[in-house]
């Protein structure tokens, strides 16, 4: 720059600084100087270090941003502090004004300078204006000292005080009432439940006290009563707050937070009204459409309603599979309507719910399929009786996961579903109606007719109970061992879940005839040949209790 301009400059600064310090010399009711149309020029405006906000009298005003005359804008707040502490002081509240100043702003209180704004001091991306920040720091200004200047009498803050502990003293009351209301309509829920039991002669007391609904009467009383007892200290803290200059702000800010918060809410409720009545429709489509599966595989489940493709006892799983995916569908065609289905928040639990369904989706799969294989190749069913692996017992449940078997002990065995499709099952009650062979064998030498122990396994059959004799016990020579002959008898049991009780009593009955009739249960087994022969001679073919059914024929004849 030349030495001119430097010397112009410089005696232009010194020219403003002085008309400056007559300005703020100035009494309130006298002409204030021009203010040059230079300043922006000379002051020397630059971007800051850091921001710094004004705050006086526990009020935010503005936030400066810029560089001014050398001085950062945590200097400038200093200042500005400075002149309002003065003014506090002095019991001045204004009038505060703002001067325009080429490009910049002044804000000045009566005839005294607090501080500048300039365009450096204003954050263009968050939509501020120069004009817009000066009005709102001037209001905030204004505002400030007025408290500051009430915040110094004692009378104010007296009268404050008292308003503040009958507020208090009303908020304590109203929740010692509220207390106390909760108090006795929980003792009167209670008594009245109790006294409607007692006049209805069911003497279901205990079952009464037992259940939930007494729990979630009180517990909804409960929520009604915290609720009532933190609106009511929030508003008595809030309103007490308001009472003080200083803590002005922050009351203000716990009412205008709940009003915002009240209105934010209605507004959005507002809002989501249409997509919530869309969310409605599409559940109560769905729920119909469910009330019509339920009618109508309940139907075919009672055999009222018949379905070539469909047989009764699939009709109920097919009916939870149909009704779950039917909700499942309406979930997810619902989900872009529901109110923050869009947010950050929503699509994270998207996410983590689908990881943890991935993760551990392999071994549910693998059940849920099973469980399918199951029910529609119709291996199994409620109440049948059967054996799978070592365990054997009644059918009890047929889950998506498990089945559950209830043995002959009172045991309840739970078997994943994987198990059962990948283990042998024997059924002993699907053919029931027609009868199921049940078997059992004994091994007898070869010196007993084989015709004698026929007939006494059959009259042991006989003598047994719970044994169908439709279709009749059978006897097959099942195998012809080494020393002996297996011998098995076949049963068909009246209740095929008697079968461990019904196959005792039949052993226990072949023990008793075989003793009666002098026929030893003891396999011949030895080392070396005996010197008899193991025949039976044919005058011993029938011995009792056989007979010989051809004589018998030429007897009648």
């Amino acid at each position: 720059m030349p030495r001119y301009l430097r010397r112009a400059s410089t005696s232009i600064l010194l020219l403003l600084l002085l008309s400056m310090r007559i300005a703020a010399q100035a009494p309130a009711g006298q002409q204030e100087p021009p203010v040059p149309q230079t300043l922006t020029a000379v002051a020397g405006v630059a971007p800051g270090e850091s921001d710094a906000t004004l705050v006086f009298a526990n009020r935010p005003i503005v936030v400066l941003r810029a560089r001014v005359m050398g001085r950062q804008p945590a200097e400038r707040v200093a200042s500005a502090m400075r002149v309002l502490s003065d003014l506090s002081a002095e019991g001045i509240v204004g009038p505060v004004t703002a001067r325009p100043v080429e490009s910049n702003n002044l804000i000045l209180v009566g005839s005294r300078t607090v501080l500048g704004l300039t365009t450096l001091d204003i954050d263009e991306a968050a939509g501020e204006t120069l004009e817009g920040q000066t009005a709102r720091a001037t209001a905030a200004m204004q505002l400030a000292l007025s408290e500051a200047v009430e915040a110094r009498r004692p009378t104010q803050l007296l009268r404050a005080a008292v308003v503040s502990v009958l507020v208090l003293a009303a908020a304590m009351f109203l929740l010692i009432l509220v207390a106390r209301v909760h108090r006795r309509l929980s003792r009167k829920l209670i008594e009245r439940a109790e006294q409607r039991v007692a006049r209805s002669g069911t003497g279901q007391l205990e079952i009464l006290r037992a259940s939930r609904i007494l729990d979630f009467w009180r517990r909804f009383f409960g929520l009604v009563y915290l609720t009532l007892t933190l609106l009511i200290a929030y508003f008595a803290i809030s309103f007490s707050l308001r009472q003080f200059p200083y803590t002005r702000p922050w009351g203000e800010s716990m009412r205008e937070y709940m009003l915002s918060t009240v209105s934010r809410l209605a507004l959005d409720i507002a809002g989501a009204m249409p997509a919530l009545f869309t969310v409605f429709l599409i559940f109560l489509v769905a729920r119909f459409c469910v009330r019509m599966l339920h009618l109508l595989f309940t139907a075919i489940e009672q055999d009222r309603v018949q379905v070539q493709w469909l047989h009764p006892e699939t009709a109920q799983p097919t009916r939870r599979i149909l009704t779950s995916l039917t909700w499942l569908f309406a979930a997810v065609m619902a989900y872009p309507y529901l109110p923050g289905s869009g947010t950050d928040a929503f699509k994270g639990a998207s996410v983590f719910i689908g990881l943890v369904v991935s993760l551990g989706s392999s071994g549910l799969v693998n059940q849920m399929m099973s469980s399918f294989m199951i029910t529609y190749s119709r291996s199994l069913r409620l109440g049948d009786y059967v054996r799978v692996g070592d365990i054997e017992g009644t059918v009890v449940s047929l889950g998506v996961l498990s089945t559950k078997v209830k043995t002959l002990r009172g045991e309840e065995v739970t078997i994943p579903n994987a198990v059962v499709v990948g283990t042998t099952t024997t059924n002993y009650s699907r053919f029931g109606e027609t009868g199921v062979y049940t078997p059992t064998s004994v091994t007898i030498g070869y010196d007993t007719p084989w015709r004698q122990v026929e007939s006494l396994l059959l009259l042991a059959a006989e003598r047994t109970p719970n044994l169908r004799t439709s279709p009749p016990p059978v006897v097959r020579q099942s195998a012809l061992k080494d020393f002996y002959i297996e011998y098995t008898l076949l049963v068909s049991l009246e209740q095929p879940q008697l079968r461990v009780a019904a196959m005792s009593a039949l052993h226990a009955n072949i023990l008793d005839v075989f003793n009666e009739y002098g026929v030893q249960i003891m396999s011949p087994n030895y080392e070396a040949d005996p010197e008899g022969q193991k025949t039976v001679p044919k005058e011993r073919w029938y011995a009792a209790p056989a007979t010989n059914k051809n004589q018998r024929l030429t007897t009648n004849d």
